[in-house]
């Protein structure tokens, strides 16, 4: 049986982590939103500037959003002119979302701001500091796919 005083300090922790999140989320959010973007368009945006056309179906994999809530968001950024839909060649049933030269220079534009921003939000920790959240915020993570209750 677990003590009482660990289930404490778990329940302390999963507290710290969700506030910390919570306040780095909505300053970041604010800031998109200046961009004219919500963090959803931001996450599509990004994805496709840093790692190309990527299909309809594993975007919401990528960026942990419902599948169903893909489609509304690539409408918003299609109509946005940030983005375009693209057949594969190869595969009638696979169609690509493809950034467009406005959402590249969109993107370019805001980028080096967006990660200087959260550069300084993170600032208060050392690069040790950081390293070690880092590596165990991860173990964390990893350990609860292997979690069974």
């Amino acid at each position: 049986m677990t003590n009482r005083k660990e289930i404490e300090q778990s329940l302390n922790l999963f507290i710290v982590l969700s506030r910390a999140n919570k306040a780095m989320n909505e300053k970041i959010s604010i800031h998109i939103q200046e961009q004219g973007l919500n963090p959803t368009e931001f996450q599509v945006l990004e994805l496709l500037y840093h790692k190309g056309n990527q299909p309809l179906q594993q975007i919401g994999g990528k960026i942990l959003l419902a599948s169903g809530s893909i489609t509304y968001v690539v409408d918003k950024l299609e109509k946005k002119g940030l983005i375009e839909r693209v057949a594969c060649p190869s595969d009638r049933r696979v169609t690509y979302a493809s950034i467009t030269e406005a959402g590249k220079s969109l993107i370019s534009n805001y980028f080096p701001d967006h990660e200087q921003l959260i550069h300084d939000i993170t600032s208060v920790l050392s690069m040790e500091e950081k390293e070690t959240a880092i590596k165990l915020i991860k173990k964390l993570g990893l350990s609860i796919k292997d979690f069974s209750r």
